[in-house]
This record gives C-alpha cells, sequence and structure tokens, in this order.
C-alpha cells in the first residue's frame, strides 16, 4: 500500500507527457509541410537520446536489479516496435488533416480498451473483470467522448482576419476608384479565391487515412503497456533495460527506416530547424512517458489499471493544452466540464475495481535451495520477492519439479533466458 503514490505518480507522470505529445508534434509536422515522415524522425532521435544513451551509461556506473534474458528483450523490442508504429499512426492523422484536440482522445479512448482485453487474455483473467471495472471503462469512454463532443472551437487566424480585412479594404478601394465594374471583377475573383482555399482545406482532411493512423495507434498503444510489462518481469523487474530496448526499438523503426525512404524517394528536403525541434520535443515528451511507465510498473502497478488511467488522464491534458494554445478559453461550457470529470471519476473506479491478474513467475536469485516461484505461488513478475511469496513458495513444494521444469531460475547477470 506504500507503494500505491509513487505508482500513482508515475502515471500522472505519464499521463502528463503524453497529453502533451500529440500538441507538440502538430506544430512539428506544419513546419515541416506535414511530411510525416519528416516529424517522425525527430521523435525517433528522443527516444535514441534518453532511451538509449541515457539508459547504457547509468547501466555500466551503477549496477541495477534484475538482468538481461532473451525473452526480456525480444519482448520490449516488440513493445518499443509497436510504441513506435503507435507514433506514426497519430503522425500521420495529423499530417492528413487531423487536429490533435480530436485525435489524440479517440486514440486515449480506444487503447484502453485493446490495453485491457490484451492484458485480461495474456492472464487469463477475463472472468475476475468486475461489473465496477466495466463501469469504469465506460466512465472514461463517455468522458472523453464528451471532450471531444463539446472541445471549444479554435479562434480564426490572425493572418486569415488580416488578410479578409485587407482584401475588403482594397476591395472597397477599388470600389471608389474605378466604379462599379471593377467592383464587382475584384468579387468575383475573391470568391475565386475563397473557392480555392475551400477545397484545398477540405482535400488536406482525409478522412480515411485519419481513421486509419487512429486505428493504427490505437492498436499498437494499447498493445504496449502489456508486452512491456512482461519484457520486464522477464528480465527480473529491471526498470532501465527494457526502457533501453524500447528506445533501440524507436531508433530503427522510427529514424533508420524512415530516412532510407525519404532519401530513396528524394522527399527529404521538408526538414526544418524548427519542425525538427518540436517534433524532437515530442519525442521527449513521449520517452518521458515511457519512463514513467516502466516506473509505475517498478513499484507494483499493473498494466490492468496503469494503461487507462494514462489513457485517461492524457486527452484531458491533451485538450487543455490545446486550449491554451489555440486560446479558446471562451469556448469552455458546463458540459465540456463535466465530461473531464466523469472521465476522471472513470479512471478512479477502474483503478479500484482492476481485476486481479494471474502473475507470471519471477526468476528466483541464484542459491542451491532457493525455489523457483511459478505463475500458481501468486508472485508477480516485476514486484520484489517478499515474505508473503516465499512463504507461498514453500507451501508449493509438491510441484518444484515442475516449476523448474517450466522456469528455470536465472542468475541475476544471465546474458540469455
Amino acid at each position: 500500500m506504500l507503494k500505491l503514490p509513487f505508482v500513482l505518480a508515475f502515471t500522472a507522470m505519464t499521463a502528463f507527457f503524453w497529453g502533451v505529445y500529440g500538441v507538440v508534434l502538430r506544430f512539428g509536422t506544419a513546419e515541416m509541410k506535414h511530411n510525416s515522415l519528416c516529424a517522425f524522425v525527430g521523435v525517433g532521435l528522443a527516444y535514441f537520446l534518453i532511451a538509449v544513451l541515457v539508459p547504457v551509461a547509468l547501466l555500466n556506473r551503477k549496477r541495477e536489479v534484475g538482468h538481461w534474458s532473451i525473452s526480456g528483450t525480444l519482448l520490449s523490442l516488440f513493445a518499443g516496435s509497436v510504441g513506435a508504429l503507435g507514433a506514426l499512426g497519430v503522425a500521420l492523422a495529423l499530417s492528413n488533416g487531423g487536429q490533435a484536440i480530436y485525435v489524440m482522445p479517440i486514440v486515449f479512448g480506444g487503447a484502453p480498451v485493446i490495453n485491457t482485453l490484451l492484458t485480461s487474455w495474456l492472464n487469463k483473467s477475463f472472468s475476475q473483470i468486475k461489473p465496477l471495472f466495466l463501469l469504469g471503462m465506460i466512465l472514461v469512454g463517455l468522458g472523453m467522448v464528451g471532450v471531444l463532443i463539446t472541445k471549444p472551437a479554435p479562434k480564426p487566424s490572425a493572418n486569415h482576419a488580416a488578410s479578409s480585412h485587407a482584401a475588403e479594404t482594397d476591395s472597397k478601394n477599388s470600389e471608389a476608384a474605378s466604379g462599379s465594374s471593377l467592383s464587382e471583377k475584384v468579387s468575383e475573383a475573391t470568391a475565386e479565391v475563397e473557392n480555392k482555399v475551400k477545397k484545398v482545406v477540405e482535400r488536406e482532411v482525409h478522412w480515411l487515412y485519419v481513421g486509419l493512423s487512429i486505428a493504427l495507434a490505437v492498436l499498437c498503444w494499447g498493445s504496449y503497456g502489456p508486452f512491456l510489462h512482461l519484457g520486464q518481469g522477464k528480465m527480473g523487474g529491471s526498470r532501465l533495460r527494457p526502457f533501453c530496448c524500447v528506445g533501440i526499438a524507436y531508433f530503427v523503426i522510427a529514424v533508420i527506416i524512415p530516412i532510407v525512404i525519404l532519401l530513396s524517394s528524394q522527399a527529404g528536403n521538408d526538414f526544418t530547424p524548427l519542425g525538427m525541434l518540436y517534433s524532437i520535443g515530442a519525442g521527449a515528451a513521449g520517452a518521458l512517458g515511457a519512463l514513467g511507465i516502466i516506473l509505475a510498473f517498478t513499484y507494483g502497478g499493473k498494466p490492468i489499471f496503469v494503461m487507462p488511467l494514462v489513457f485517461g488522464f492524457a486527452p484531458v491534458i491533451n485538450t487543455i493544452a490545446s486550449i491554451t494554445i489555440d486560446q479558446t478559453f471562451g469556448g469552455i461550457n458546463s458540459v465540456f466540464i463535466g465530461s473531464v470529470l466523469l472521465g476522471i471519476l472513470g479512471a478512479v473506479t477502474v483503478l479500484l475495481n482492476a481485476p486481479k491478474a494471474i502473475p507470471h513467475g519471477k526468476p528466483a536469485p541464484a542459491t542451491p535451495s532457493a525455489a523457483t516461484p511459478s505463475a500458481a505461488t501468486g508472485a508477480s513478475p516485476s514486484a520484489p520477492i517478499t515474505p508473503n511469496a516465499m512463504e507461498a513458495s514453500a507451501g508449493t513444494s509438491n510441484s518444484k519439479e515442475s516449476t523448474e521444469s517450466t522456469t528455470p531460475p536465472e542468475p541475476p547477470t544471465s546474458p540469455g533466458s
């Protein structure tokens, strides 16, 4: 129970950074002519700096709990891969005309559903899902839909207002100087320009691509937490090792592959310093959010309630950040505030009624007399071995041979599983 504040603190850390992720990335894609691959490279570079170089330096200076293992490395790499693909889905949605103020709430509303179903399937705990837990998920979904529907509308940009005013002034001046015939020509030209602008704006929003991109992000980010949790368990509860694997996967998928594509298609001239700065900032927010997930798992958090909390609060932060940047405070109404409170209530309900997952065994220290805990002992893959867990393990000594055959003990420094 004493670890619960740490779990909530790191969960809040992830919700904040992932909440501002889409808002910052929106500026990056806009600065680079809505080239999603260019913005994706910036995200991958940030992950490489934060999730690879920093963990490697810390691992070399200080010995951490846990150990490297083949299965844990592969699971963590897979978690990083789906996380990178989810980030690509968000970038594609934004580059195809989607707006962060509604793209991110949809992503964060759908990902917990995938997370819950996948986690329950991996842990074989469908039968333990309570009605109140489902109610909490519904409340979170309703709250996010309410935030989406009642979101404040952005104000017309200053440039658009200035250009409209200038066009109107020029039209009046032309009418006074040249008579009604010239005024009619100006009016026709203005109407033609407005029609062209309208068509351009409509073409910018490719709803099919936006929908498919959002679906990709929902599926991938919903799968991220469960596989990362499994990878951390296979590495003996290590924090930095799975985080490093996530960074490596991001570097390959979000940096190397996009650069090869851009160079082969000769479409890499959309890089701009300001666009890269925004994209790297978005990637840094994503990487720090991933670190918060790992730390929440380290202190005993489980994906089945950590991830829904993250995906419940992050869209609220995203909406608040969007409102602040777009200066649309005047559009906030009571329904919007009620939707935010409904989402928070649902998230708390999820936390209090999360199903008890069937745990995976954690490798015991490599001592001659130590028994290896299995799934039947009730030991969590990411939680430390407590005296209660050791007593439960001792109570199952009759099945010791079968346990050792399925999960053999590994020394803390073992290079493989």
